[in-house]
């Protein structure tokens, strides 16, 4: 060994020594038995003095998992061990192979970038919390933040599906956002947090239309192609959002309280089912001109029905309406309402023979019934063309179209009533626009 070669291996021969000195402190410096090799003559002192100090450190290390057996040695081969690795405390997360980086403040789990990189690239895993296990850890620390460090300091568990790993948006899969208690939030951003709530309901990618649920003519086309049926509103949407303040704020029974929305659907129509129904408004509208007194066209409003539901549509992934010809739900959603099937419930209408709904969504509540077990109950949240509405507030068994020159009954509360009622006389004149999920 040229004294150069020796020279250029003493700073790691010193390195090596220092490691042993700080990581085994009571090391008792043994005599190894060791085979004395005949220097090169141009080594000269400098390389006898590195190689007995290379030796040396390398004979003294421990092995952590005990006195490693004799080796057996052959007449023309010299006893060979293989050195034990350094503590795994002080070597790299990565390579286990160098010392871990130490800028002079705190020493970092990884030797160098390229081995941080290629930790967080190769074991993803790893780099999550120590605690919920679904977000990447604060460098440097086992947990991602410091609830979840105090957390696990008190014992306590992540319950499963709490902490969402990505953002919900769609195509994200940056971490979401931590909420300043500590808690975790749905969305990486506010951008993003904007852009799920106004996503078209039919391919949740791109924003939706305003006054519309889809996001352009394609989608809206297509929904009415796959109709009838029923599409599940995200619960961040706000259309979900604007769904369930309408059923909380008319809640409006006393002594009671109003349950949680759980689940909202947008009902999707045939498009020959909300053709008639919009001629009908146009009609409406042409004869009692609202839009230009600051109304909506044909006065339409959103009013809430109960009705009877034989099978489990609306609980969690039940989104096909069932067969059965006297599930009232099934046959509103797949076909809308029909007159001809008035009285067969109650056997008569306050108001006659006509399709009753209420502003009132506890009243409504009390006609929504299941016939199978369920968590959950149904409402339907529709959309009707009031026109001009004759107010009343006492009983008229006998009518079966509203008084001439009006559209509709104003059913006030006052008289026989305690809430108010809707009541249209024509088929064209209500669609089920939401079914509403609640709990029971």
């Amino acid at each position: 060994m040229s004294a150069a070669s020796v020279a250029a291996h003493l700073p790691f021969a010193l390195s090596l020594l220092h490691t042993v000195a700080t990581q085994y402190p009571g090391l008792q410096k043994a005599q190894p038995t060791t085979t004395t090799v005949a220097p090169n003559s141009s080594s000269g002192p400098l390389a006898s003095t590195a190689s007995s100090l290379l030796a040396s450190a390398l004979a003294n290390l421990p092995n952590p998992s005990g006195p490693a057996p004799q080796a057996q040695q052959s007449s023309n081969t010299s006893t060979a061990s293989t050195p034990p690795a350094t503590s795994t405390s002080n070597l790299c997360e990565s390579c286990h192979l160098k010392p871990k980086y130490n800028d002079g403040r705190k020493t970092h789990p990884y030797c160098s970038k390229s081995c941080a990189k290629a930790k967080a690239g190769g074991n993803p895993s790893n780099s999550d919390c120590d605690f919920c296990h679904s977000r990447p850890k604060y460098p440097g620390h086992p947990f991602c933040s410091k609830a979840c460090a105090k957390k696990a300091a008190a014992g306590q568990t992540a319950s499963s599906g709490s902490l969402p790993s990505t953002c919900q948006a769609p195509g994200c899969q940056k971490a979401a956002h931590t909420n300043p208690d500590g808690t975790c939030g749905e969305y990486c951003s506010l951008s993003h947090k904007t852009l799920a709530e106004t996503l078209c309901l039919l391919c949740l990618q791109t924003p939706k239309m305003a006054n519309s649920h889809f996001c352009g003519k394609n989608c809206s086309d297509d929904a009415e192609k796959k109709g009838p049926m029923i599409l599940e509103v995200p619960a961040g949407h706000v259309t979900f959002k604007s769904v369930a303040d309408q059923f909380k704020a008319s809640w409006r029974h006393p002594g009671t309280t109003c349950p949680q929305v759980k689940r909202v659907y947008k009902v999707i129509a045939t498009s020959a089912s909300l053709q008639a129904y919009e001629s009908y408004k146009s009609s409406v509208e042409a004869r009692g001109q609202f839009a230009t007194a600051g109304r909506s066209e044909g006065n339409e409003n959103r009013r809430w029905h109960g009705t009877r539901r034989e099978c489990l549509l609306g609980d969690k992934g039940q989104t096909q309406y069932c067969t059965s010809t006297t599930c009232s739900l099934c046959c509103i959603l797949r076909t809308s309402f029909d007159i001809s099937l008035w009285g067969k419930k109650t056997g008569w209408g306050r108001f006659g023979k006509g399709i009753y709904t209420s502003s009132t969504s506890s009243k409504s509540n009390d006609y929504s019934h299941n016939a199978s077990k369920s968590p959950m109950k149904a409402i339907l949240l529709n959309k009707v063309v009031v026109g001009k509405g004759c107010k009343m507030t006492h009983d008229n068994t006998t009518l079966t179209a509203p008084p001439s020159g009006f559209d509709s009954v104003l059913a006030e509360k006052g008289g026989s009533l305690n809430y108010d009622e809707l009541v249209v006389y024509c088929n064209e004149a209500i669609r089920p626009s939401f079914l509403v999920m609640y709990e029971a």
